[in-house]
């Protein structure tokens, strides 16, 4: 069975100087929840997990799953280059509540497609919740093809992947052996309408962290049959999309939460403040969204 249809946000880890902002991140998660998101994905990209430790991860993770209380799936953010590592996460992640763990590709290592298979059987095997394969070769270097998901689709465990790869046509080859036991999630917020055309049940989104009642609705119009919604909703964000990605994630969705005044602090080195020209972009494009700032 899918770990959820619809929209799973990628979401902001809010930090302080102490670490973790846990009292902004609890208001985060009941905004989500109360704006019809419909998972959450704790500690992934968006959440700049690279620079978290692990002590910060399973405090996340922990705390996600307490103050959501089963009202909707948490999934953790567990991907490494080192499997051990992952299987490490993984397991905390389960034995605290969190319904699935996303994993990425193994990056800069790297390995072969008989190395990914390894990889994700190990961790697989390793528990008893769903692993969700995260596909995103323009940051790790490697692609997973559409036959390695194939073979991984058949261990039970193995519960969908996150396709973020922007080829469509691999899309199409991976929805064709999707099914009630392996899934199949956009990882590119101006691509979902598409992949939901050929057997997706959702998207794990960053731009769900400003508009998640958008990101729902598109996702939900389309699979209960109206398609021109959905089209219309997708089209709708593509410039907003456009703006929250005209830098490297998550600078410019951090920077438009801080701009509507949701105060969700600093981002941590290396990543830094945006370029002037790039600010100036996002703004207008809030706005013309429809959003009022606050900075």
């Amino acid at each position: 069975m899918a770990i959820f249809k619809g929209s799973g946000v990628a979401i902001v880890t809010p930090f302080n100087n102490n670490g973790v902002d846990f009292e902004k991140l609890g208001e985060l998660l009941d905004w989500q929840v109360a704006n019809g998101t419909d998972a959450i994905i704790i500690c992934g990209t968006t959440g700049e997990a690279p620079t978290m430790s692990d002590d910060e991860k399973k405090s996340a993770y922990k705390f996600t799953v307490d103050r959501i209380a089963g009202k909707i799936p948490v999934i953790a953010g567990t991907g490494s280059n080192d499997t051990h590592h992952s299987i490490m996460l993984s397991k905390y992640a389960e034995s605290v509540g969190c319904d699935g763990v996303l994993c990425v590709t193994p990056y800069y290592n790297k390995t072969t497609q008989e190395g990914l298979i390894a990889h994700y059987t190990a961790i697989a095997d390793s528990i008893n919740i769903p692993v969700i394969v995260y596909n995103v070769p323009s940051r790790t270097g490697i692609n997973i093809n559409a036959d390695t998901l194939k073979t991984l689709s058949s261990h039970k465990n193995i519960g969908g992947v996150k396709e973020a790869s922007g080829n469509i046509s691999q899309v199409v080859e991976i929805g064709m052996f999707c099914d009630d036991n392996f899934c199949m999630y956009s990882g590119n917020d101006d691509q979902v309408v598409p992949l939901l055309s050929v057997g997706g049940i959702g998207v794990i989104s960053v731009v769900a962290n400003i508009a998640p009642k958008t990101m729902h609705d598109m996702v939900c119009s389309f699979l209960q049959g109206d398609v021109k919604t959905a089209m219309k909703l997708q089209l709708g964000i593509k410039k907003l999309n456009d703006a929250l990605f005209c830098e490297v994630n998550p600078i410019p969705v951090k920077t438009a939460m801080n701009l509507l005044g949701m105060n969700v602090g600093k981002l941590r080195l290396p990543l830094v403040n945006m370029a002037e020209g790039n600010l100036s972009r996002l703004k207008k494009e809030l706005v013309d969204f429809g959003f009022e700032l606050r900075d």
